[in-house]
C-alpha cells in the first residue's frame, strides 16, 4: 500500500529555504505511484499540504478545481499542487471517474497501484503535510498548479523518482527511511525548479529567493536574526541604496524588510517556546529585543497571542 511516515525536518546548513521548511515542519509524507492502462480517470479530494507528481512514461490530463482549462502532462513533466484544491488526473477527461480512495487494496503492489493492466502511463508522486503554522509563508503566493519543465534542472528530480520507483517495488530492508529522504529530496528539488523558472512571475517569499540582491539580505536575516538590523544595514548587504532596496524588497517579497524580519523572529520564538525551556526574556534578548515587553508586543501582533499563552497552548496535551 502507499507508504506513510512521520518525521522531523532538520536542515543541514543555514539557508532561508531550509530554515522555513524546518519551522513549517513537513511532518508526514505519502509516497506512491500508478501504473495505468486502458481508460482511467482518478479524482482526488481536497488536501491540506502540498502534492507533487511526475509522469515517467505516457501522458495525462490534469484538471484542478477553479482552473479554467485542464493541463496536458507529457513524459518527463512534473507538477506541484500547493493549494489543496480537488483535482482530477485522467487519460481522457470524458472517462468515468474513480475516487482515489476507492482503488481496491488488491490493485496495490507495495506503493504502486496497477489499473487496467497498466503499461500505458507510469506516474509517481508524493504528498507532504505540515505541522507548523503559517504555511502560507512558503506556499501562499504559489499558483494553483506549478508545472516544471526545465530539462537541464530536472536531472536530480528524475533520479529521485527512479529510486523511489525501485524502493516501492522491491520492498527491501531500510525502504521506509530511504523513501523518507527521497521524498524530502523531491520536495526541495521541486521548489528549486519552481524558483528557477518562476522568478519573474509573481510576488512572494519564494520569488524573493530568486533575486540575488534580495536573497542576500534574506540570508543575513536568517543567519543573524538577533542582529539589530536597520533598513540601511540590510540595503548595504544587498548592495543597493536604502530607497531602492526598500521598494524592491516589498515588490518581490510582499512585505517591508523590517516586517519580514519581525515575522521571521516571531516564527523562531514560537519554535523555541514550543520545544524549549528558555525564559521569555532570554528569547527576547537573543532576537534583538531590549525588553520582554517589547518582544511580547511584537509577538502578539504577529502570532495573535502573548508568548506565555502561545507556550501554554502548544504544550497542552491533545485529546
Amino acid at each position: 500500500m502507499i507508504v506513510r511516515k512521520n518525521f522531523e525536518f532538520v536542515p543541514m546548513s543555514v539557508d532561508p529555504l531550509s530554515d522555513v521548511l524546518s519551522v513549517l515542519k513537513p511532518r508526514s509524507y505519502i509516497a506512491g505511484g500508478f501504473d495505468l492502462g486502458g481508460d482511467w480517470a482518478i479524482q482526488y479530494a481536497p488536501h491540506k499540504g502540498v502534492k507533487y507528481y511526475a509522469i515517467e512514461s505516457g501522458a495525462a490530463w490534469l484538471a484542478v478545481e477553479g482552473q479554467a482549462k485542464p493541463v496536458r502532462l507529457e513524459a518527463g513533466d512534473c507538477v506541484l499542487l500547493p493549494n489543496g484544491r480537488r483535482f482530477l488526473i485522467a487519460r481522457d477527461m470524458a472517462f468515468k471517474v474513480i475516487e482515489s480512495v476507492e482503488i481496491p487494496e488488491s490493485d496495490w503492489n507495495g506503493g504502486i497501484a496497477t489499473l487496467n493492466g497498466g503499461g500505458d502511463t507510469m506516474m509517481l508522486g508524493g504528498y507532504f503535510e505540515f505541522s507548523g503554522a503559517h504555511t502560507e509563508m512558503l506556499f501562499g503566493s504559489m499558483p494553483t498548479v506549478v508545472r516544471l519543465r526545465d530539462e537541464d534542472d530536472k536531472v536530480g528530480l528524475r533520479w529521485a523518482l527512479s529510486r523511489m520507483r525501485q524502493e516501492l517495488y522491491r520492498q527491501q530492508p531500510g525502504r521506509s527511511l530511504i523513501l523518507q529522504h527521497l521524498a524530502h529530496m523531491m520536495l526541495v528539488q521541486s521548489l528549486r525548479l519552481y524558483l528557477a523558472q518562476g522568478a519573474s512571475q509573481g510576488v512572494g517569499w519564494l520569488f524573493a529567493l530568486s533575486d540575488p540582491k534580495i536573497s542576500a539580505a534574506l540570508a543575513q536575516m536568517h543567519a543573524n536574526p538577533g542582529e539589530r538590523w536597520t533598513l540601511k544595514g540590510l540595503a548595504s548587504v544587498a548592495g543597493m541604496s536604502r530607497s531602492k532596496f526598500a521598494l524592491r524588497f516589498k515588490a518581490v517579497c510582499g512585505a517591508s524588510p523590517i516586517d519580514y524580519l519581525t515575522r521571521w523572529r516571531m516564527f523562531i520564538a514560537g519554535e523555541r517556546l514550543q520545544h524549549g525551556t528558555e525564559p521569555i526574556v532570554a528569547i527576547a534578548l537573543s532576537l534583538g529585543y531590549q525588553s520582554e515587553a517589547a518582544f511580547s508586543t511584537a509577538f502578539k501582533r504577529t502570532m495573535g497571542c502573548t508568548p506565555r499563552s502561545y507556550g501554554r497552548a502548544v504544550s497542552a496535551p491533545r485529546p
